[in-house]
């Protein structure tokens, strides 16, 4: 059982920045990691960024070139790095992370294992 807590959210006006953490309680070697949002409880998870156990990135469009997934094995740790964030980023961001999939895939639309209980970040003025 992997627990993850998120951390680094916050009220930040538009075009600021903000840098996520996920701390893991097992180190995350094989492991894809990804970072999920939800606007409100009426929506769905939305798949931002996602990094395999061999480094490979993907991005939601809605965040490309503004969104930096990294992971720190050797530190149990993962980060999102948000740059010029705009009141649609407002959202409650999930760590997740799963063992099942290869070294060079991860997934912004499927399922994880193991999921952090949420960081809330607000882009407002």
């Amino acid at each position: 059982q992997v627990q993850l807590v998120e951390s680094g959210g916050g009220l930040v006006q538009p075009g600021g920045s903000l840098r996520l953490s996920c701390a893991a309680s097992e180190f995350l070697d094989g492991y894809a990691i990804g970072w999920f949002r939800r606007q409100s409880p009426e929506t769905k998870h939305e798949g931002v960024a996602c990094i395999s156990s061999g480094g490979v990135t993907f991005y939601a469009a809605s965040v490309k070139g503004r969104f930096t997934i990294s992971r720190d094995n050797a530190k149990k740790m993962a980060y999102l790095q948000m740059d010029s964030l705009n009141p649609e980023d407002t959202a409650k961001y999930y760590c997740t992370t799963d063992s099942s999939y290869a070294a060079n895939f991860c997934t912004l639309i499927g399922d994880y294992d193991y999921r952090g209980q949420g960081t809330t970040v607000t882009v407002s003025s």
